[in-house]
């Protein structure tokens, strides 16, 4: 069988290719499961939960009895009451385990065949007790899933039952470890119920261990899937470069990763020349790659965009941190950064809050620019004329600056400095993005975002330009941004390098300049 890269449903070895997981599964049994902790797996969408936990459940299965149990194949009409839950719950017991000890196997059909004198959830604890007590082998509770019954009072309640169970460990038998797994951390239960509350949590399960096994993807690890293609189809790919741009990219989220492997191999066939194959491999195919995960909707980005309309606040935060510079200290007690990192959103760095991942980056600047450009009259003028701006393939960064700035100076000549320091650089964002659209990316180095100064990587068909933004502070201020910016030239091996400076002294000198420093030129524009 041929095997694929997969982005939907459970990954297998025998069916695609994947990152090897044993070690992380090891963690999770040595640190979690012989222990007999009860914990959750909140991760965010398509984060490789399910395959994790299949991976699991497998591995379990020598040493323990395993009940692994989907709760979106359940019925919803089953939450509807507790005697529907119970009789379910049951049910699903039943169909995952072979054999039980004497007498149990009755007792649960007695749930699911209605003939039990009493389908309460203590009826059916009870005989989880009894069976536990019974069988020579823990038993292991595994639920994926739990976000689709996560706001039902018969959940809730059965969460208060596992609780109790739990507590009681000592004096009576019950279940060796419980998993829960989801997007929605259990403890924020309320917050899904609504959205929109600021306060208060709802929550049984505060008996739950925290989960800090990484499920993210090392370079190292996509290295290791990008070698069991290549066995494969030895298409001389650079391995070690393509998992260091898949990793930096995507910082291992794992639906990212494979997705754009996904789409690179489309090109790879059995009819392919071993030219095709290389090309397909290359950093141009990757930066082609990246375009169209940005570009066409998928159900993650389909996600992300109804969550930041249900949590206004987070939506605030990420559009404070991406267009303005503003920084936020990293306190996951704070409630938008808790939501924005459940979510898979923000994560920290040195401290400080950032947005995860490069490609989530560039959707969100695609996001918030597209409900400002069709209002814009920047947007416009430069969808107009892009055609101007690409000569022979390429892209006339110059040129672009140029029109910016004159575009700039007759739109916004009345705006007041408070406007344009808050608004200057998603402006010429707009300005850039129907130019680039289609042939080009472009993302944000975070290193050196701040209220000050951003700067711009834009790679249009494998050649890359890197611009400095940044609000005019002096001279001094000024040399120190040229200096990092001829250090960003020699580390993309560039020869020329601009910048684009807002300065609100009203005797500045605006237009464009050309700056010689050694064999590297500066273009500064300054508006």
């Amino acid at each position: 069988m041929q095997r694929t890269f997969n982005v939907t449903g459970l990954c297998t070895p025998a069916r695609n290719y994947m990152v090897d997981i044993s070690g992380k599964v090891e963690q999770i049994v040595r640190e979690y499961i012989l222990p007999g902790k009860y914990f959750t797996i909140n991760r965010a969408r398509q984060f490789g939960k399910t395959t994790m936990l299949n991976a699991l459940a497998e591995y379990l299965r020598t040493e323990y009895i395993v009940v692994n149990l989907d709760f979106q194949t359940v019925d919803a009409l089953s939450f509807k009451s507790t005697e529907t839950f119970v009789a379910a719950f049951a049910e699903e017991i039943l169909d995952n385990v072979g054999t039980f000890p004497e007498g149990i196997e009755e007792q649960l059909s007695s749930f699911v065949e209605g003939t039990a004198r009493i389908r309460s959830l203590n009826a059916l604890f009870r005989t989880i007790k009894d069976w536990c007590g019974k069988t020579e082998k823990g038993v292991v509770l595994i639920i994926d899933e739990v976000d689709s019954a996560s706001n039902n009072q018969v959940f809730l309640d059965f969460l208060s039952q596992l609780r109790a169970y739990y507590l009681k460990r000592p004096q009576i038998p019950a279940f060796q470890s419980v998993i829960l797994a989801g997007v929605y951390d259990i403890k924020n239960l309320k917050k899904k119920i609504r959205p929109g509350e600021e306060t208060g949590y709802n929550s049984p399960w505060n008996i739950a261990a925290d989960f800090t096994v990484d499920m993210s993807f090392s370079a190292d690890d996509i290295a290791s899937m990008l070698l069991q293609y290549e066995t494969d189809w030895n298409t001389g790919m650079d391995v070690e470069k393509i998992s260091r741009l898949l990793y930096d990219y995507t910082s291992g989220y794992p639906f990212l990763v494979s997705r754009l492997c996904q789409i690179m191999a489309r090109a790879v066939t059995g009819d392919s020349s071993k030219a095709e194959r290389a090309r397909a491999w290359g950093e141009e195919a990757f930066q082609d790659a990246v375009r169209e995960i940005v570009k066409k909707p998928n159900m993650l980005f389909d996600d992300m965009t109804k969550k930041l309309a249900d949590y206004p606040k987070l939506k605030e935060m990420i559009y404070g941190i991406l267009f303005q510079g503003k920084k936020y200290s990293y306190e996951p007690e704070n409630e938008r950064i808790r939501i924005g990192e459940m979510f898979g959103f923000l994560k920290e760095r040195d401290g400080q809050v950032c947005v995860s991942n490069r490609i989530f980056e560039m959707k969100l600047y695609n996001l918030f620019l597209s409900e400002d450009e069709t209002e814009t009259r920047m947007f416009t003028a430069a969808d107009s004329e892009k055609s101007q701006f690409i000569r022979g393939g390429h892209l006339q960064m110059e040129l672009v600056l140029q029109k910016f700035c004159e575009y700039f100076e007759e739109i916004y000549s009345d705006a007041d400095d408070t406007f344009i320091e808050d608004n200057g650089r998603r402006i010429f964002l707009i300005f850039l993005k129907p130019i680039i659209n289609g042939s080009g990316n472009y993302y944000i180095e975070t290193r050196t975002r701040n209220m000050k100064r951003t700067d711009v990587i834009i790679d249009y068909r494998g050649v890359q330009h890197v611009i400095e933004m940044k609000i005019w502070h002096g001279q001094e201020y000024n040399r120190r941004g040229e200096n990092q910016l001829l250090e960003y030239m020699e580390y993309y091996h560039l020869d020329k390098g601009y910048m684009l400076s807002f300065n609100f002294n009203r005797e500045k000198e605006t237009g464009i300049r050309t700056i010689q420093i050694g064999s590297k030129v500066l273009v500064e524009a300054v508006v």
